[in-house]
Formats: C-alpha cells, structure tokens, sequence
C-alpha cells in the first residue's frame, strides 16, 4: 500500500484513530492521482507548490467548499512534514501555502429552557430504552462528551466512590469528568434495567441496544434528534449541539475557559473559543440592558 510509513506514523506515533488514518489516505490517494493524470507523477514526494495549487483550482472548480479543500491540503501539509522528519525532504512545497478563507459557522446551542423540555419528556421513563436515551441526554449535557467517546463507554470507566466518569478522548488522551448526582442515579437505574437483557454480546460497554450490542454513533445521532425535535425549532439538532450547549451554559455561569478547555479535551484554548464567543454576546447583551448609561 502506499504512504504504508506515513499511515504506520500516524497511527503508531500519533495515536491517530483508524477512521482519520483512512481520510488522510483517501487524501493523499486523490492528489497523488490527480498529480499522475495531469502532470504524469507517479510518486508526490517531489512535486512543486504548483501542481498542489492546480489540484486546489480543480477542487473550487468541481464546487468543492474551501473547508473541505483546507482538509485535504492539511493532509499533505501533515505528509510533507513527516518526510521533513524523516529526511526524505528539504523543504514542504506547501511552506509559503496560505490556507483559503471560509465563512464561519455559527453554532447555536440548545437553550437551557429546551434542555429542561427534553428532560421533562424523558422524567418518568422506566424501560430499558427509555432509561438508556434519558442517560445519553444527561451525560452529553453534563459531561460535554463527544458522540464517538460516549459510544466507547465501558462500565469501568464510571466510579461511584469518585463520582468521576473516564473517558478515551482523539489520539487516546484519557480525561476525568465529574459527575452530578442526578446522573449518578440515571446511570444506577439504567444498569439495574440493562440485568433484564435476555442476551448481552458487548458486555464491557455501558451503552447497548435492545438486543445487547454496542451502540452505534447513527443510533445515537437519532436519539438526540428525536427528543430535541419534540422541544426544539432548531434546525440543527445533533449530539454536537449538545456538546456546544454544555460548554456555553458552563462559560455563560462563570466557568473558567481553560476549565472548560479540560472538560471538553480540547489539545488548545482555540478550539475552546468559539464556545466563549456566545458567552460574550450574552455579556454584551446583559450589559446592554442593565448598564444605566446606556438609556442616555
């Protein structure tokens, strides 16, 4: 297979996840077969800054969205610098490359009003699925998690005596997440009901379907969408959103960023800043009602 060095690289070393491994390959699999129809280069470690920049203009031309062209270029930026590593090459043919400007997308989270809707829905649910969907809406809200790292629960990863849940972030980094103890009894609830499953075949994970499997991140995609379109108007309506709620209720309340930062495991403060930027727009917005030089 080629780029097997790379792929090994990022997996091994990187501690990147199977299904990155395999859209950075799809990446580099792409501009190594544009490269070799266009400009008759059948390997990419040498190519100039102007072919990539002609792969770029076929990618706008075919209507692809700068953000996904900013992905794939990340690809090769990430290929050259491991062949910087390895002495394989000089200098990157995308050192001087600016990266292409796109529109910001504004997420808007869930309100705590709708939040507490969705609850309330959930409030007298007893049956295994119902119970089950219940700790999937009180963990993504209390907890901040990603759709793929709930999926990976394991029942060891909850500790009563700490009150902590473990969870296996991107690159396999490990955080520990505080627990409400209103969660705490959803998840004592939920596991004294999963015992009736007549068959458990993932007996590890905390999370399963009726019939005793793993559950799978559509799954829980259709969970949060469900209940959310029953209280919500948003047209997005995703595990993500809930994810972005938590983080914006927590800053909105007076949590601390870099807090906030470790809470979702987040590699740096950046990626935490958007969630600060809706924060901000609360302050202008309280500001601007309360502050009595404002009226003048």
């Amino acid at each position: 297979m080629p780029f097997t060095s790379f792929l090994d690289y990022l997996n091994l070393e990187k501690n990147y996840s199977k299904h990155t491994s395999i859209a950075y390959h799809k990446d580099l699999e792409g501009f190594r077969e544009f490269a070799s129809s266009e400009f008759d280069f059948s390997e990419i470690n040498n190519v100039s800054y102007a072919i990539i920049r002609s792969w770029i203009v076929k990618l706008v031309d075919d209507g692809i969205s700068n953000s996904t062209i900013n992905r794939k270029v990340s690809s090769l930026r990430t290929y050259y610098k491991f062949l910087l590593k390895i002495g394989d090459l000089e200098v990157s043919p995308l050192a001087k490359h600016k990266v292409l400007k796109t529109a910001k997308k504004l997420q808007v989270p869930f309100s705590e009003k709708e939040i507490d809707n969705v609850l309330e829905i959930l409030k007298e649910e007893d049956s295994f699925v119902g119970l089950r969907n219940k700790l999937i809406v009180e963990l993504f809200y209390s907890t901040g998690i990603r759709r793929g790292e709930l999926v990976n629960l394991k029942l060891n990863d909850i500790s009563d005596s700490q009150k902590t849940i473990k969870v296996l972030g991107k690159r396999n980094k490990e955080r520990i997440i505080p627990l409400l103890p209103s969660v705490l009894n959803t998840i004592a609830s939920y596991l004294e009901c999963r015992k009736s499953l007549s068959s458990i075949k993932d007996i590890h994970y905390l999370f399963l379907t009726e019939k005793g499997a793993k559950i799978y991140e559509t799954l829980v995609y259709r969970v949060i969408n469900n209940y959310f379109s029953k209280a919500s108007e948003k047209v997005k309506r995703s595990p993500h959103i809930l994810r972005h709620s938590f983080a914006t209720h927590m800053l909105n309340e007076g949590a601390d960023i870099k807090s906030v930062k470790e809470l979702l495991g987040h590699s740096s403060l950046a990626s935490t800043q958007i969630y600060a930027n809706n924060s901000i727009s609360k302050l202008k917005q309280v500001y601007k009602n309360a502050h009595p030089r404002n009226s003048k």
